[in-house]
């Protein structure tokens, strides 16, 4: 796969599972991808999760992207996003009404975004299953 189609599968795909660690117990958990492009994967949390804790301590995560018989998987370091900009795309976005009564009711502060970047992807198959992994650079 190519990094455009990499990137294509992640934004149709848009639910994915990503692996943080809690001292030496790995988690996972299903998130909603806010968009991935060559800039970074963007997703968002609340501060008062797990999930923001484990990153603060530990930045390195891997995600799992399925669709169309394909999987992709993305190992990086997630960076904090301070973008007033991007927090309000964010809440105005049709796929994050949920987010709204956050904002409504003033507690907008607990929306965490985080990007990962300088990150590589491995593909899978089931026709690749048992091809040496080779990684690509994607973002």
């Amino acid at each position: 796969m190519t990094t455009q189609e990499i990137f294509q599968l992640m934004n149709e795909n848009p639910v994915f599972h990503l692996a943080t660690a809690d001292g030496d117990q790995p988690r996972v958990r299903g998130m909603l991808l806010f968009r991935a492009d060559e800039n970074g994967i963007i997703f968002h949390t609340a501060s008062t999760k797990d999930l923001y804790k484990q990153i603060m301590k530990n930045p390195k995560a891997e995600m799992c992207f399925s669709g169309n018989g394909v999987q992709v998987r993305v190992t990086g370091i997630l960076e904090q996003v301070f973008d007033e900009h991007l927090k309000e795309e964010i809440f105005a976005h049709p796929s994050r009404a949920f987010l709204q009564a956050w904002k409504d009711n003033g507690i907008d502060n607990l929306l965490q975004i985080f990007v990962m970047k300088n990150c590589s992807a491995v593909t899978w198959t089931m026709e690749s299953n048992f091809d040496e992994k080779k990684p690509i650079h994607i973002c």
